[in-house]
């Protein structure tokens, strides 16, 4: 593995740690607008992400297929949708603003908060990995400029779900250094998940399109599931939506120049 990969696995986590070091620089709370603003620009980077770094270099990777060349971008689809959804259904977690009642309720909410979004990022590393292994393998059209995209983008987004962590940790009572802690914490599956996904599609280089395909699907769970509805949500949806478009932009940005 080289210097260039280990360094493009460890960005994504990386954004989520300078994210989490909002702790010493906020303060104790985040408003909801801004929570609403920072994840509509969260969702909008991994939908654009999940076409432009995953999805399209599958289809191209698969052009020989003729007609049936979407079938693996499909199916690898579907699974990278069924095995998040396995996971949510098996791992107790909530939603980023979700509140809890009763006397005891701050530490289930913490302790529920951080598996959220430790979950939330074992897609974007494996998405990271994905990527990465494709362009070690070098049969996928993935260069590493399109790699450090994706990598750069996701750790755009690890940026603002950092501090989304770490903040209502810090308004929970919880001191700024253990807060910042968990904020890093939750990102530290990125890099693991990314090693594990290179180290895997090492062996099974020709289901590259479906690994990539799969990563895209766990990314747009994630998107629709968790980002979408809370970005949305009561008041100052407005923000929110304006926040993914600005997110999405960025991304297709991003790939398109460095790809």
């Amino acid at each position: 593995m080289t210097a260039q990969t280990i360094l493009g696995i460890m960005i994504p986590f990386a954004g989520t740690s300078l994210g989490a070091a909002m702790v010493f620089i906020l303060k104790k709370n985040i408003s909801d607008g801004l929570q609403k603003i920072l994840t509509g620009f969260a969702a909008g980077v991994m939908t654009a992400a999940s076409f432009w770094s995953l999805l399209q270099p599958a289809l191209d990777s698969c052009e020989a297929m003729g007609v049936w060349s979407f079938v693996p971008a499909a199916v690898g689809f579907l699974i990278g949708v069924g095995f998040l959804l396995l996971l949510d259904v098996l791992t107790p977690h909530m939603h980023f603003n979700q509140q809890e009642e009763g006397p005891k309720s701050g530490l289930k909410r913490t302790t529920k908060l951080i598996l959220a979004v430790t979950l939330h990022n074992i897609p974007e590393g494996m998405a990271v990995g994905v990527v990465y292994a494709g362009f070690l393998s070098g049969n996928t059209g993935i260069s590493a400029a399109g790699a450090l995209a994706l990598a750069l983008g996701i750790a755009i987004q690890n940026f603002p779900e950092g501090a989304i962590v770490s903040m209502p940790l810090r308004a929970e009572g919880m001191a700024k250094g253990k807060t910042f802690l968990f904020g890093v914490l939750s990102g530290v599956v990125e890099p693991i998940a990314a090693l594990v996904t290179i180290l895997a599609a090492g062996a099974v280089v020709p289901v590259m399109p479906y690994l990539l395909a799969f990563a895209a699907g766990a990314m747009m769970y994630v998107v629709v599931e968790e980002l979408i509805p809370e970005m949305s949500e009561g008041k100052h949806s407005n923000g929110g939506t304006i926040a993914f478009s600005l997110g999405f932009v960025l991304m297709m940005v991003l790939d398109v120049t460095l790809g």
